[in-house]
Formats: C-alpha cells, structure tokens, sequence
C-alpha cells in the first residue's frame, strides 16, 4: 500500500527501469525473513490482491523502498495512513537522486 514500484518484464508486460533493482532490493529486505503485515482500511484490491503495509525487523519495507528511490509513494484511498510520511520519504530521494530519481 502506499506506493507505486517499476514492473519487471513478465510474459504479458515489458519490464521498466529500475524494475530488476527493486525486486532485488524488495528480495533483500524480505527473503528468508519473518514479515508483519499490517492491514489499512481496504483489504484486497479490484485484482484480489492482499493490501497491506510490510514490517521486517521493526522497519517498514514500503517507506525503505520509497526512502532509497525504489519506489515512488502514491495515495490509493481510503489507504493513506502513511500517505504524509511517504511523500517526505519520495521529496527526500528525489532530492538525493536516489534509485529512480537518479536519471
């Protein structure tokens, strides 16, 4: 919830840039790891996937993809319990030209 990554290719989509880095950075944070899901208001989107916002470690996986510009932050409401902190995550890698913001 709460942000929008770059689509790696698949049989139906090409793949965009900066795609691979971020299921490789999304795969570091997670992989092998216990997660903490953490419900909104909405619990599935129309395409039936689970909404949720992701905790590691005691870090949230969404703001660490928007902090290191893997990730732009995107109000989907009635979702927007982080919505404010997202945004001051995105301004803060676009002004540091991280990841996405680096082109």
């Amino acid at each position: 919830i709460g942000l929008d990554a770059p689509e790696v290719e698949s049989t139906r989509r090409a793949g965009e840039p900066w795609g691979p880095e971020a299921t490789e950075f999304n795969r570091d944070l997670v992989g092998g790891r216990e997660v903490h899901l953490e419900a909104d208001v909405t619990d599935t989107d129309q395409y039936g996937r689970l909404l949720r916002y992701v905790w590691v470690d005691g870090k949230m996986v969404n703001a660490e993809l928007i902090r290191n510009g893997m990730a732009d932050g995107r109000d989907y409401p009635p979702d927007v319990r982080y919505s404010d902190w997202f945004h001051d995550l995105e301004r803060m890698a676009r002004q540091e030209q991280l990841g996405i913001w680096s082109r």
